[in-house]
């Protein structure tokens, strides 16, 4: 099922791409395939960002239902279901885009390096989709794509994902109603999350062939364009 729905599609998609990108050029192909699945998939990156800023509005109110009903978990989970509701607020969206994530990075990667580019297996092809007369690997024509310890790249990558978690723990700062030592540790773990995790996403970029961390910037680089217009769209709302 998994090749079926996913591997099968993304690897007819890319392949499909490269046939029809100036030279056969393997970088091109994954941003655009990059940035059609995130369009695609929009709608949910969406709402886990506008359930995020929904729920920094509604820290104060939210404090208010659990010390009014701390000891009432059902109306006190009534009412919290309630102010989501009124609100707009979708409390499972952060988990959907990241339950969407995952399995696309998997099959992304098994659809890039299982057949072994350049080769190109003709047998998993739908169809309408032929092997490419060129197959180049060398991104701009100088990055090759299978190569591993690309510094430059995983310097960008690690660069776009520092700016994506600092947006991203904007919207989770923490509550002035909650006790100031708990306040002080959850600012620690945001200061920890934001060297921590582009640390972490330059290294794996850094060790994995340079394709990945094409994808990675490229995700990131739509990440921040996505911030930017939901934020423009939920400011003119409330103007």
């Amino acid at each position: 099922m998994f090749n079926t729905f996913l591997v099968a599609p993304l690897y007819n998609s890319f392949i499909f791409l490269i046939g029809i990108m100036p030279g056969g050029d393997v970088g091109f192909a994954i941003i655009v395939l990059t940035l059609i699945l995130r369009v695609v998939f929009y709608p949910a990156f969406a709402a886990s960002i506008r359930t995020q800023m929904g729920m920094q509005a509604v820290q104060g109110e939210l404090a208010e239902i659990n010390k009014k009903y701390k000891d009432d978990s059902a109306e006190r989970a009534k009412q919290t279901m309630a102010l989501y509701k009124a609100n707009k607020i979708s409390p499972f969206a952060s988990i959907l885009a990241l339950l969407i994530q995952l399995p696309i990075f998997l099959a992304l990667y098994f659809a890039f390096f299982r057949e072994g580019l350049p080769n190109v297996d003709a047998s998993l092809l739908y169809s309408f989709v032929h092997v490419p007369d060129m197959v180049n690997l060398q991104f701009l024509g100088f990055v090759n794509l299978l190569t591993p310890h690309n510094i430059l790249l995983s310097l960008l990558v690690g660069g776009l994902q520092y700016l994506v978690t600092y947006f991203s723990l904007a919207r989770t700062t923490p509550s002035p109603h909650i006790a100031p030592e708990k306040q002080t540790a959850q600012k620690m773990q945001q200061r920890l999350m934001l060297y921590f995790l582009p640390a972490l996403m330059a290294m794996i970029s850094y060790s994995l062939p340079a394709a990945v961390g094409l994808y990675f910037a490229t995700g990131n680089a739509f990440s921040l364009g996505q911030e930017w217009l939901i934020r423009r769209q939920m400011t003119k709302k409330t103007a």
